[in-house]
């Protein structure tokens, strides 16, 4: 079992940023790929990051690219997201989760075992 928690959203107007935090408990971090999906009221759930689990390969959604990177402290049992230039549409709760599978960077939300409880982000226009 891996344990995932959230933490780093809030209230911030457009154009500001943000960093989410992910930390892991349970089994050894450095065996799972990570992964940032986001969920905004009405819609389906998103990919929008995920980190290999050395942190060298990183995929992301086409609607973040050049805005937020995803970058993961091995040594800390942590993942982040960092946001900028955020935008109204951005507004959703973020999700951390972990593959076991850590010889592929999945960008599907059913490959991913284990999720955190998720944090809320609201970007005011």
């Amino acid at each position: 079992q891996v344990q995932l928690v959230e933490s780093g959203g809030g209230l911030v107007q457009a154009g500001g940023s943000l960093r989410l935090s992910c930390t892991a408990s349970g089994r050894t971090f450095v065996n799972y790929v990570m992964g940032w999906f986001r969920q905004a009221p009405g819609k389906e759930r998103e990919f929008v990051a995920a980190i290999s689990w050395t942190g060298a390969t990183t995929y992301y959604a086409d609607s973040v690219k050049g805005r937020f990177t995803g970058s993961r402290d091995n040594a800390k049992n942590t993942v982040y997201l960092h946001m900028n230039s955020l935008k109204p549409e951005d507004t959703a709760v973020y999700y951390c989760a972990a593959d076991g599978d850590y010889a592929r960077v999945s960008l599907t939300a059913r490959d991913y075992d284990y999720w955190g409880q998720g944090t809320q982000v609201t970007v005011s226009s």
